[in-house]
């Protein structure tokens, strides 16, 4: 009997240190400021123009950190506050911000053409572009990236304006969602979160 309790509790001294040989160590978790998406399955890409007049997707970004805008360039004060936002963010991160691409996708492609474009968003960066496609197309990045934008009529048929989703999806530097930032946050969450996805 002794003989066979030395030989079980040997058993268990020999089974413990093996137990944790096929666990993975933890990964350090991330404390974000914004609302993380990690590991969500959508927003994977979309095919826009840019201000200059070139094709667009995702991945030509690969390398950056990406912050993505909706909004028009008529919006009278979620867009021009979201863009002079991204604008201190990207002088706060200073030498680091070129490792930053900030887009904005219009949600109103009717009026907001290439050249218009071209001078609303670099105005307040001139790194920044602002990419445009098809009422179609549009409307299938929209549906990809859960954006909400709806048409408000206005006293005459051009002077609507749009109801859009109000806040910025950031990509880590592999293209992977990772995080939303509400509107109205102030630039110093948005900052300690790049500085993370960019360590």
């Amino acid at each position: 009997m002794k003989k066979l309790l030395a030989l079980l509790t040997l058993a268990v001294l020999a089974a413990g240190p093996l137990a944790g040989c096929g666990e993975k160590p933890a990964l350090p978790k991330v404390e974000f400021k914004n609302t993380d998406l990690s590991g969500l399955d959508y927003a994977h890409d979309f095919a826009l123009t840019d201000h200059t007049g070139k094709p667009r997707k995702l991945a030509d970004f690969k390398g950056k950190a990406v912050v993505m805008f909706f909004g028009y360039t008529q919006c009278p004060d979620v867009c021009p506050t979201t863009m002079a936002e991204m604008e201190s963010v990207m002088q706060a991160l200073g030498p680091l911000s070129d490792q930053v691409q900030v887009l904005f996708v219009t949600v109103d492609p009717e009026r907001d053409t290439q050249a218009l474009l071209a001078q609303y968003v670099p105005a307040f960066d001139k790194r920044f572009l602002g990419l445009y496609g098809t009422p179609e197309q549009t409307a299938a990045v929209a549906k990809e990236f859960k954006v909400f934008y709806a048409k408000v009529p206005g006293k005459t048929k051009d002077s609507y304006t749009v109801d859009h989703t109000a806040g910025s999806y950031v990509f880590d530097k592999t293209g992977k969602l990772r995080l939303f930032v509400r509107h109205g946050l102030g630039p110093e969450p948005i900052v300690h979160d790049l500085k993370l996805l960019l360590n």
